[in-house]
């Protein structure tokens, strides 16, 4: 084989590589029925409200009747069913509304739903010292989830909270995707 030859095979054993791992890559992000993912995204996922005027749809159009508007900016949603444009999400209430794709950023946040402060700790443990206390109902933005801790921003503290305590950190569907738009759970 001439080097040309050669180097013409590389390229296309390398593009073909590349596209292998693009197709097995998208062929994990699947819905709970089983259809692939419009977006490629993993469904269920997190996601945050970017405005404070966010209509919440009882379907996936703009022709449904809105249900509410949520009127928090940052709030943690939680997408369990999605088409190309439209998200159907799980509120921190338990609502399942569909909102459109436009209206949500892939910035992570949490939510202190309780009633009750939680500690915001330096280190991903329950004996690292205290940095400060997410007050009820408060709002932060949150990085990544490991090992049952999740890494919180306030303002330029950094800190953990334990992921159980907070909406936003949860790996599993919190509301069924097949349940129909509307309050409760």
């Amino acid at each position: 084989m001439s080097g040309k030859a050669r180097s013409r095979f590389q390229r296309f054993a390398v593009l073909g590589a590349v596209l292998t791992a693009a197709v097995l890559a998208g062929a994990g992000q699947v819905m709970p029925d089983g259809r692939p993912t419009p977006s490629g995204q993993p469904v269920p996922r997190w996601l945050s409200l970017k405005s404070d005027e966010v209509r919440a749809r009882f379907g996936p159009g703009l022709d449904y009747r809105i249900l509410w508007e949520y009127q928090v900016s940052g709030l943690p949603v939680q997408v369990v069913a999605e088409t190309a444009e439209w998200r159907k999400i799980c509120d921190p209430e338990g609502g399942v509304a569909w909102v459109h794709r436009s209206v949500v950023s892939s910035r992570r946040s949490a939510l202190n739903a309780s009633d009750a402060e939680i500690p915001i700790r330096s280190g991903p443990s329950t004996t690292a010292s205290l940095r400060a206390r997410l007050t009820p109902h408060a709002l932060v933005s949150m990085e990544d989830c490991e090992d049952g801790w999740c890494e919180v921003r306030v303002r330029r503290m950094r800190g953990f909270v334990r992921q159980r305590d907070v909406f936003g950190g949860q790996e599993r569907a919190l509301c069924s995707a097949a349940r129909p738009a509307g309050r409760g759970r």
